[in-house]
């Protein structure tokens, strides 16, 4: 047979044939004409949305910003959301008491809803549907779910830093409070306020009073007693005052933190910048009733040259 395959023989062989094959090209233009009408495949129309992760994104690991998303808006959950915000098992036609509804649904939604990042590194969302209008919102729709996501991790994440920091806070202040209270013990007590300035003078004071001679008088002895408070306790409160010292600016330091978290966790923030927004198609995105045509009508030619080729050969035999 493989004589048949020579160009000559082949081409003498499909002019031979021309007005069947003809025929047959003819019955497969109008069969995909007409298979290929609503009447069969019911038109679907694309929309598209492409969005910039915003640097209000919290880098999880080593993935770019742009991966991170992507993860994050093909995450089942959202998917789930979608399925349940726009009812798509009336729309694809999937009874909820199938047994396996979850996993023809994904199939049926994965085919329809497709995410890709981009060279620019911006993520494209795109939506076939029946209806136009239905695949532009469930577009919008994905960009917000994907915003009320991130927003809740972060949430999470914030929340939990509130929780640390308050409890160190709470911490933080009982501790300047017992040593306040120290300090004020020994302020009331022994008289210590400021314990350089009082040193000095006090110092000053006792040089004074032994160089006039007055150490047993009511002054030189109330010096002497301020002298022996400083002697016994001065050590004690210098420890204690920059201890509470210390203590403040670690406590303003935390509030800052605090302060912060509290605003990160319930402050309202895009995390998906919209590049481009989803708008209803005024023209169907499928089927592609050309693309159709070609190959059906390619593949019926071709399978009647085949035939054709046979049928030769056998005369020939």
């Amino acid at each position: 047979m493989t004589h048949f395959f020579d160009n000559e023989n082949l081409l003498e062989i499909i002019w031979k044939w021309r007005k069947h094959l003809i025929i047959v090209a003819l019955c497969a233009i109008g069969a995909s004409v007409f298979f290929s009408s609503p009447l069969f495949i019911k038109p679907k129309y694309k929309s598209t949305a492409r969005i910039y992760p915003s640097n209000n994104i919290y880098v999880f690991s080593d993935e770019s910003q742009s991966e991170q998303m992507l993860e994050i808006i093909t995450a089942l959950d959202i998917k789930l959301r979608v399925i349940d915000a726009f009812n798509l098992s009336e729309v694809y036609k999937i009874s909820k008491e199938e047994p396996q509804y979850l996993t023809y649904m994904l199939a049926e939604f994965n085919d329809n809803v497709k995410f890709k990042k981009t060279e620019y590194e911006t993520i494209e969302i795109q939506v076939l549907d029946t209806d136009p209008q239905r695949a532009s919102i469930m577009c919008d729709s994905i960009i917000t779910f994907l915003d009320e996501k991130v927003r809740s991790m972060h949430r999470l994440k914030y929340e939990e830093v509130v929780q640390i920091s308050k409890k160190d806070y709470i911490n933080l202040s009982h501790q300047i409070d017992s040593v306040e209270e120290k300090l004020n013990f020994l302020r009331k007590e022994y008289k210590i306020v400021d314990y350089s300035t009082q040193a000095e003078e006090i110092t000053k004071g006792m040089v004074r009073v032994l160089a006039e001679q007055k150490k047993n008088t009511s002054g030189g002895k109330e010096l002497e007693q301020w002298l022996k408070n400083f002697t016994e306790k001065g050590g004690e409160f210098v420890l204690l005052d920059q201890q509470q010292k210390l203590l403040v600016i670690q406590r303003s330091e935390l509030k800052q933190i605090l302060d912060e978290a509290i605003s990160n966790a319930t402050k309202k923030i895009i995390y998906g910048q919209r590049v481009q927004n989803p708008i209803p198609a005024d023209k169907k995105a499928y089927p592609v009733r050309s693309l159709i045509l070609l190959l059906s009508t390619f593949s019926a030619v071709f399978v009647a040259i085949l035939i054709i080729l046979l049928i030769e050969n056998r005369k020939n035999t």
